[in-house]
């Protein structure tokens, strides 16, 4: 295992600008919810909302990820509607307030992502990899938006109940070369990849994509690995709570940018700030 620095070649399009991935990139998380497992309710309120925004990009998050529905393991689906109501005033003033910060929507649904593409969104952020929603595809097509194709197993209420793979790292293969496949024939041009690090996992399977991260590189497609706060880090760090995950994310995300992970998602964008200035400083040697 060794650093890499990437060449000033590695420019993703996203709608009018340009994702500069020569070196690791950090995406925040803004969970406008009442019910996401790591801040549901803190982010929910627009004043609230744009502080954090504000916060992240003054701390060093090139790109903030929207998201109006919890996908926590047994969380239950909101409608459009409620969807809609909880990320469209935040994107409607965020987007013009932070004119240089690139900014996802992440939803599964059509008509979410085609009022935040509206908005002025530069990213579809697809947890479910065009099952739900293939039209999501056609979206990005058409308004040349970047597309995150996420792998996960199952839907958020029951992925964790009894996850299995023949071989996880073959099986999550397949799947982004088909979803990839199918998003390039609809005529998406930028496209991410995130193996769903805890979407429809064990704790082994998410050791194993970790360990084997590079192996998913082949596909010609940069990676994202969000593994911020999330369970898997709990028995390993003998059963830490949510809020005493810091250290162990900051590790899992450095461990990722080692193994060619271009964009990590995050809560916590200072520290996330501080190991890819760690990083960058030893790749060059």
């Amino acid at each position: 295992m060794g650093y890499s620095l990437q060449t000033e070649a590695d420019q993703l399009r996203c709608r009018d600008k340009m994702l500069d991935l020569s070196t690791p990139v950090i995406m925040g998380v803004l969970n406008a919810t009442p019910d996401s497992f790591s801040d549901g309710g803190k982010f929910n309120q627009l004043d609230s909302a744009l502080k954090q925004i504000s916060l992240m990009v003054e701390e060093g998050a090139s790109i903030i990820d929207v998201g109006g529905e919890s996908t926590r393991p047994g969380a239950d689906p909101v409608s459009d509607e409620e969807e809609l109501n909880r990320v469209m005033p935040i994107l409607e003033r965020a987007i013009p307030q932070f004119p240089e910060t690139i900014f996802s929507i992440d939803t599964t649904k059509y008509k979410v992502a085609q009022k935040a593409l509206d908005s002025g969104a530069h990213i579809i952020n697809d947890i479910s990899g065009l099952q739900k929603e293939p039209r999501l595809a056609d979206l990005c097509a058409e308004y040349d938006a970047g597309y995150i194709l996420m792998h996960s197993q199952g839907d958020p209420q029951t992925m964790q109940d009894d996850p299995s793979y023949d071989d996880v790292i073959a099986d999550v293969h397949r799947f982004f070369e088909k979803q990839a496949a199918l998003a390039k024939g609809k005529g998406v041009e930028s496209i991410l990849l995130d193996p769903g690090i805890g979407f429809g996992k064990t704790l082994e399977h998410n050791l194993a994509i970790l360990a084997n991260l590079e192996k998913f590189s082949d596909l010609g497609y940069p990676l994202l690995v969000g593994a911020s706060r999330k369970s898997m880090l709990s028995p390993i760090l003998n059963d830490r709570e949510v809020e005493g995950r810091l250290i162990g994310t900051v590790a899992i995300h450095y461990h990722a940018m080692m193994k060619g992970a271009k964009i990590i998602r995050v809560h916590d964008v200072h520290e996330a700030n501080d190991s890819v200035l760690v990083y960058n400083a030893l790749a060059g040697y």
